[in-house]
């Protein structure tokens, strides 16, 4: 959903909106949480997260990957702030990070306790490996934070499918392509 959020920002960045479909057209706002109209259509939306291969160092257990992709959204957020904008698109980007970085933490305190020493163990070590790499950018200047603020092109959809299941404490497989008749 942040992937979609971001798009609709380039989208009305790059003077779409004012043309007269755009205006006509509605936008859905108030926040990235998905909206499915039925049980189906959200087991198809899963099928197609968990079959689109993750991103390298992403960990593919769920609890593990919500703590990447909560280090991945705050370290954009903080990218962001530190550039002192007053951009409202960036200012956007911030606040929809700032909301997913949110849930994903709710997810992480929520499912925290159910996991094991393990699972812990790789959630704090992938998250770490995330914050490594911001505080890397972070050292660099100011345009450099900025371009690099901007390229950010968001999270797997996969990352969202997977702090539901280990907020909810889902522990059947996710559905697959072929579950769901798409493959």
């Amino acid at each position: 959903m942040f992937v979609r959020s971001l798009l609709l920002g380039t989208a009305l960045a790059m003077g779409l909106a004012g043309t007269a479909a755009a205006q006509e057209a509605v936008i859905r706002t108030g926040g990235t949480d998905a909206v499915f109209t039925s049980q189906s259509n959200e087991r198809m939306w899963e099928a197609v997260a968990y079959s689109n291969p993750l991103p390298p160092g992403a960990p593919t257990a769920d609890y593990p990957l919500v703590a990447w992709c909560e280090a991945m959204v705050s370290g954009h957020v903080t990218l962001g702030e530190s550039l002192n904008t007053d951009d409202a698109l960036d200012l956007e980007l911030i606040e929809l990070g700032r909301g997913e970085a949110r849930k994903f933490s709710r997810a992480l305190e929520v499912a925290g306790p159910r996991q094991s020493p393990e699972t812990l163990r790789e959630a704090e070590a992938a998250a770490a490996s995330v914050r490594t790499r911001w505080a890397r950018v972070m050292e660099q200047d100011s345009a450099a934070r900025s371009e690099t603020f901007g390229l950010f092109f968001g999270l797997p959809g996969r990352c969202e499918h997977a702090a539901r299941r280990i907020r909810e404490n889902i522990t059947t497989p996710p559905a697959t392509l072929a579950d769901v008749g798409l493959e």
